[in-house]
């Protein structure tokens, strides 16, 4: 049995093995205090039995009005729990915290060639909003989808519309 919790300043001392898999953007120390500091109940973190830190989602709520989203800035689960739903307990809870904020919808950045986290959040019912080019850099720019899923105020499902053209990342508002 794991237990979600909110995240805790002391966890930022016991996430480590859950950021090293390639996957995984690594932030420094401030950007996760802040946004530890600013959106709390979008930070969370699920422990095994033992206690190990396995996963965890850190997000924030961001626009106004029809643009009003939950965001998850991070998502990762410890390599040896991967496969057991643990992410998607992760993403029902963001969502849940968006849907109480009154947002339209939540989005995400995602490295296309990621197939696996691709698959997933098609599974948990998100879809490709736009193609953001060179949205990740480092040693291989690679393009990103933002992916969207739109939440029960977007009675329409506006936000979810994809767009027919990539964007590059500073075009993004």
């Amino acid at each position: 049995m794991t237990n979600l919790r909110p995240f805790t300043c002391e966890d930022l001392f016991r996430y480590n093995t859950i950021n090293v898999d390639p996957w995984t953007e690594t932030y420094g120390l401030s950007f996760y205090l802040q946004y530890l500091g600013h959106w709390p109940e979008y930070f969370q973190v699920v422990e095994s039995p033992s206690g190990q830190l396995i996963g965890y989602i850190m997000g924030k709520i961001e626009g106004v009005n029809e643009m009003c989203r939950g965001h998850v800035t991070a998502l990762s689960v410890d390599h040896v729990y991967r496969r057991l739903n643990i992410a998607a307990k992760l993403m029902k809870g963001l969502e849940e915290i968006s849907e109480q904020r009154e947002a339209f919808f939540v989005d995400l950045f995602v490295r296309v060639s990621n197939k696996v986290a691709v698959d997933m959040y098609t599974r948990l019912g998100y879809s490709v909003y736009r193609r953001v080019l060179d949205y990740y850099s480092g040693d291989m720019d690679e393009d990103a989808y933002d992916m969207r899923k739109a939440l029960s105020r977007d009675k329409l499902k506006k936000s979810i519309i994809p767009l027919q053209h990539p964007v590059r990342a500073e075009d993004l508002d």
